[in-house]
């Protein structure tokens, strides 16, 4: 027997059958950080940057939103879900460098870290997308799980 949830008794893939777990509120925090570089950083005024294809963090944002509905159809075994609640902040922390936050909220019988966590990584993917013009020499350094609350167990990373 496989100890990975999503490999059956015949080393086959699967998705987990949450058909028995109990609705609960379930949240998952991601944070992904950024290198834009002092090039870039430098052309933003009052926290965003108007470009020819639109304000990067509002699109950033939108396109982060999107992502977090669409990850099951990203990641094979994720389930689709019914989502509640995405709350997606980006911040400039430095003159070279963003953090963005997903938050994603769902009642549930399954986790949405992967939500999460695709929600942060489409919102930079659209950030370097916007500012290659300027620059490529962005690098999106770290994305990871900050928090989980509901199901078996909470995490919080910091």
């Amino acid at each position: 027997m496989s100890t990975f949830s999503h490999i059956n008794e015949q080393n086959q893939p699967k998705m987990v059958n949450v058909s028995d777990k109990k609705i609960t509120k379930r949240t998952a925090i991601a944070k992904a950080t950024m290198f834009l570089g002092s090039e870039i950083i430098s052309h933003f005024k009052n926290d965003e940057l108007i470009t020819k294809k639109g304000p990067v963090f509002q699109t950033a944002i939108i396109a982060g939103i999107q992502a977090v509905k669409k990850t099951s159809n990203i990641i094979p075994m994720c389930h689709p879900l019914l989502i509640n609640g995405v709350d997606i902040d980006i911040n400039i922390v430095d003159d070279e460098h963003v953090e963005v936050f997903c938050k994603v909220t769902i009642e549930g019988k399954t986790g949405v870290e992967m939500e999460a966590l695709t929600g942060a990584s489409a919102t930079c993917l659209t950030i370097y997308d916007m500012c290659k013009a300027i620059s490529q020499k962005m690098v999106i350094k770290e994305v990871k799980l900050v928090e989980k609350t509901g199901g078996k167990s909470d995490i919080k990373n910091g």
